[in-house]
């Protein structure tokens, strides 16, 4: 489905906007849940990927298909490994299958899994056959995705002596390391995070609970852009979200003070508002710990018309698409000059927003929802836009409900 996006009502928006659970902490506590039954989970992720996530982790098939959820397939990986007795194929999308996951693998096998690849060394489909692991200690990059550590973090306390985890290197993306720790803590298991090691205590059991999911904060990304690109004295209302946050994207509201967007935090809510003008200057930013945020931003700034110098994006390479090339070929099309490198990208600043250009989602989520603000500016085509339900099931009617017409188009 193709859809063109533009505003058909003033620019000054006054909404309340409820966004579903955070798909990072849904994920994680999922596979806690599974290991732990006396977990109740409240304000989970409605995302595609979490609901694969809940059919891998129910379903009794010996093929799952995970099609293009990357949290997923690498929490999985793990879990399934530790299942004793239990032979699998894992496997997803042709884009999940050209997507590294060696690193992950051999952090396994270190630790005694039996894992092979069915196809092509070093990606996806895995054959999984689930056994007890013995070993308590194991060696992985700390600079390649934290989902790797996370999903060795989740089994962690499952292992009979725990698990001791030597980060190798400098590590990125330390918020999402440090979610999956605090909510390891939250439900009662044990760790130790000092310089480059991690250890995580053995724990079999745990006492009935409810975890609530906060609110997704990359969801909220979109709305922190649209409120940038509006009029002053523009208003959203977002819940539900907590000051003191576990993720890493939460520095949105920081950011979004250079396009003049304040934040304002209440009982489980947050309002964003429109209170000055963008500044001018260049945004310089390292987004090594929040890189999902990327996107949006580098739209924002391109329809501000300032410049903006991201870094700490090497990680975008590896995601659904190539995001960082993903980004240059649309904010080109759009009348953008950009330069990236494999970690950086930059835009100068623009003069001119070219109309009625139809922007390519390449698979990702997050493309076709970080160009959608685009449209308070100009009128914008979205190709593949029911792509969005891989993280967000009702972002074209919250658009709607804000101003943000989408219209279906025919091939």
């Amino acid at each position: 489905m193709d859809l063109l996006l533009n505003v058909l009502k003033e620019r000054k928006i006054q909404e309340k906007i409820t966004i579903s659970g955070s798909k990072s902490e849904s994920n994680r506590l999922l596979i806690l849940q599974k290991l732990f039954p006396s977990i109740s989970i409240e304000n989970c992720s409605d995302s595609d990927d979490s609901v694969h996530m809940q059919y891998a982790l129910s379903t009794k098939d010996s093929v799952i298909d995970i099609g293009h959820a990357g949290t997923a397939m690498r929490f999985l990986t793990s879990y399934f490994a530790i299942k004793e007795g239990r032979a699998v194929t894992l496997t997803g999308s042709e884009r999940m299958q050209n997507r590294p996951i060696e690193i992950l693998v051999n952090a396994l096998r270190d630790l005694g899994a039996d894992i092979t690849y069915a196809v092509k060394e070093g990606y996806p489909p895995l054959k999984i056959k689930g056994k007890k692991l013995t070993k308590a200690k194991v060696q992985i990059n700390g600079n390649v995705s934290s989902q790797y550590i996370s999903s060795l973090l989740l089994i962690a306390s499952k292992l009979d002596n725990g698990l001791e985890i030597e980060l190798m290197g400098k590590v990125t993306s330390i918020p999402y390391i440090k979610m999956t720790l605090s909510l390891l803590s939250q439900i009662g298991i044990e760790s130790v995070f000092e310089e480059n090691t991690i250890n995580v205590f053995p724990k079999q059991s745990i006492e009935k609970q409810t975890v609530v999911v906060e609110s997704d904060w990359s969801s909220a990304s979109y709305f922190y852009s649209i409120v940038a690109l509006s009029e002053l004295g523009s208003a959203i209302q977002l819940s539900a979200y907590k000051k003191e946050s576990l993720q890493g994207d939460s520095c949105l509201a920081e950011i979004y003070q250079h396009f003049g967007v304040t934040t304002t935090f209440g009982k489980d809510v947050i309002t964003l508002t429109k209170e000055k003008n963008t500044h001018n200057a260049t945004l310089v930013k390292n987004l090594k710990d929040a890189p999902d945020i990327a996107q949006t931003i580098a739209v924002t700034c391109f329809a501000e018309g300032i410049a903006c110098n991201l870094s700490g994006l090497h990680t975008l390479k590896i995601k659904e698409t190539d995001r960082l090339v993903a980004l240059h070929d649309e904010l080109t099309k759009l009348g953008a000059k950009v330069i990236i490198t494999n970690e950086t990208l930059q835009i100068e600043p623009a003069t001119l927003i070219h109309s009625n250009v139809a922007v390519d989602t390449y698979n990702d989520h997050r493309m076709a929802m970080a160009f959608a603000p685009l449209a308070l500016k100009v009128p914008i085509k979205i190709n593949d836009a029911e792509v969005v339900t891989k993280s967000y099931q009702k972002f074209w009617k919250d658009m709607e409900q804000i101003g943000i017409i989408n219209t279906p188009l025919k091939r």
